[in-house]
């Protein structure tokens, strides 16, 4: 596992300056329109942001301070709720054109379990974690709960990565009370793109998640290989500031201390044990979610990840509104 040290101006420089060394920004679709590998936006979008609002890199850095300090001052049980979990409230906005976009209860429900069951270590394959990895795969001990489910019609083939289906004002649904519930918008993203979360600090009028329809929970539409529902993992794992675990650069930094450094991006299936040929060589948690590998392939967060989401919950954090 590597170590960890993060200064206010390291922080800055991830949030300001890190690249993908993958462009996520298109990617091959097969004859049926399946992304034919995993491809998270989060990262383009955060950098658009970033251009567009420097000033996000000063409040991301503040964030990423707390976040570091709180972990060192009280590491991993960090503030709770009195029932002993967050509970969040989910709203899913569907915006379709077709009536294969216009997904079922049944698929958004399936999607919510999925949640349920990898925030909570209930997933069954959680069991697959190897031995290696036994004493950092974590219950996040986070649960969802359905609030309420909108539907709007549009003439929209697909809607990009900018947010256009988030604003009223280019045909989409704004956040419902986005400071308290968790917004996942159930939209065609195009480009091969499986979906895209906002990292905490950003707008409250854009913070949420955004996952195509065809990736979306286990059934109707949700398509092989990313049919288990793990892209919305992946991407509220984002929504909660988790980074990729390559770090979004050659051998970089996902600033968590018990994970190992990635080469890059991993895909598919990999079989394990995988090698970094970073420093060290170490055996590479291809099985995490915020990896990039196939919904068959991810199954666990480890505890330094589970850290730094109670950070961002916790009083003073970025998302303690939640906690009410």
């Amino acid at each position: 596992m590597k170590k960890l040290l993060v200064t206010a101006s390291l922080a800055m420089m991830l949030f300001s300056c890190q690249k993908e060394t993958d462009s996520n920004s298109s990617t091959p679709e097969n004859s049926n329109g399946v992304a034919s590998k995993r491809a998270c936006a989060s990262q383009d979008v955060l950098e658009e942001q970033l251009r567009e609002n420097p000033s996000l890199a000063l409040k991301m850095n503040q964030i990423e301070q707390f976040t570091q300090d709180h972990i060192a001052n009280r590491g991993s049980n960090l503030s709770r709720l009195v029932n002993g979990k967050i509970e969040i409230p989910v709203v899913v906005n569907v915006l379709y054109r077709t009536a294969a976009e216009n997904i079922s209860d049944a698929q958004i429900q399936s999607q919510i379990d999925v949640l349920n069951k990898d925030f909570n270590a209930l997933n069954s394959d959680f069991s697959q974690v190897p031995a290696l990895f036994s004493t950092v795969k974590a219950n996040v001990g986070i649960t969802f709960v359905l609030d309420q489910v909108i539907r709007k019609s549009t003439t929209k083939t697909s809607w990009g990565t900018k947010d256009a289906c988030k604003k009223t004002t280019q045909g989409g649904l704004a956040p419902t009370s986005p400071t308290t519930k968790l917004n996942l918008w159930v939209a065609t993203i195009g480009g091969g793109i499986l979906g895209y979360a906002q990292f905490p600090g950003g707008s409250s009028a854009t913070d949420g998640v955004v996952i195509d329809s065809k990736y979306f929970g286990t059934v109707g539409t949700a398509t092989y290989p990313y049919n288990l529902g793990r892209t919305a993992t992946h991407e509220v794992g984002h929504w909660m500031n988790l980074r990729h675990i390559w770090g979004d650069a050659t051998c970089g930094s996902d600033l968590v201390a018990d994970t190992p450094t990635h080469n890059t991006a991993n895909y598919g299936v990999p079989t394990y044990p995988h090698y970094s040929t970073c420093s060290g060589t170490p055996v590479e948690m291809t099985m995490n979610y915020m990896d990039y590998t196939d919904d068959r392939g991810m199954y666990m967060f480890s505890l330094g990840q589970k850290a730094r989401i109670d950070a961002v919950f916790a009083v003073g954090g970025a998302r303690a509104s939640f906690r009410n």
